[in-house]
């Protein structure tokens, strides 16, 4: 139908005035038809357009809903942003409130940016570690500056729906101050997931300044207890997240270039990102990849 409707009002020399007649002519002929006004009409030649060039990606469009379509060819400017996004939707199943979200949140660019240091024992025991993210957007806590530690967990806590649907739906939350006993003293993690894609437990380290090499030490405590105490025979070795406020890459890779440590350090803001932003620190990423080659 939308190639059809695309070359009618191609060959047409007024492309709206066509488009009128059609949608007047069907809700005359054809009453029991719904769906067909003049401006679906357009968005179907649109869709067509948008992928009329991209076979491989028409399992994935009949496998998402129109709206749902809708949403990403007319918001997404590029084939291969188009993609990341059908894929996303179909494999975390969003509705579309929550697709809109990830599409406002420039979750296409900040995957595609995203520089994660990861040491190499992590990387060797989980090699699709790369699916987690480098940066995380929080604006949904609404938090004024300055904010503490533990205003950024409540807040995080508080909104635990919307914070897994930045996260991933693969996380399940356990507990938040999750207690591990060494020796005689009780030590608490900021928030414990378990990830059911990795098998493994997931501990959070909330922090409200900038990344510090000595602040992996504790999350590596923490893992170790986990490991030893708490995780199952059958559950992989446990991960850290180290969310920063913000975060020197260089010092990122120094800190963790000659560690086993099974910790990622992420940054995230509480502001949705700038999108022109990205997008032009994208196409720098492309070209200085491009020059490489």
């Amino acid at each position: 139908m939308g190639e059809y409707i695309s070359k009618k009002i191609e060959t047409a020399e007024w492309g709206q005035s066509i488009v009128d007649q059609l949608a007047k002519y069907l809700d005359r002929n054809e009453p029991d038809l719904k769906g067909f006004s003049n401006k679906n009409l357009w968005r179907m030649k649109q869709f067509y357009e948008s992928y009329k060039d991209s076979p491989k990606l028409s399992t994935l469009l009949r496998e998402i809903s129109w709206s749902h379509n809708l949403s990403i060819f007319s918001r997404c400017k590029t084939t291969e942003e188009r993609e990341f996004y059908l894929k996303l939707a179909k494999k975390e199943n969003y509705s579309f409130r929550e697709l809109e979200r990830q599409i406002t949140s420039v979750v296409f660019e900040r995957t595609m940016i995203g520089n994660s240091k990861v040491s190499t024992a992590l990387r060797e025991t989980y090699p699709e570690i790369n699916s987690f993210k480098d940066s995380y957007v929080f604006e949904f806590l609404n938090l004024s500056e300055p904010f503490s530690e533990s205003e950024l967990q409540k807040g995080l806590i508080k909104q635990m729906k919307t914070f897994i649907l930045e996260l991933g739906r693969d996380f399940i939350f356990i507990g938040e101050e999750y207690k591990v006993m060494v020796g005689n003293s009780d030590f608490y993690l900021d928030l414990l997931f378990y990830h059911r894609g990795l098998q493994c437990l997931v501990a959070f380290e909330l922090k409200t300044d900038k990344f510090k090499p000595e602040h992996l030490g504790k999350v590596n405590f923490y893992l170790e207890a986990l490991d030893r105490d708490v995780k199952k025979q059958n559950e992989n070795p446990s991960i850290g997240i180290l969310l920063c406020k913000d975060k020197d890459n260089e010092v990122v890779e120094y800190a963790l270039s000659r560690s086993l440590s099974s910790t990622m350090v992420a940054e995230y803001q509480t502001q949705l990102p700038d999108k022109k932003l990205l997008q032009q620190k994208l196409h720098e990423l492309f070209d200085a990849s491009t020059e490489i080659l």
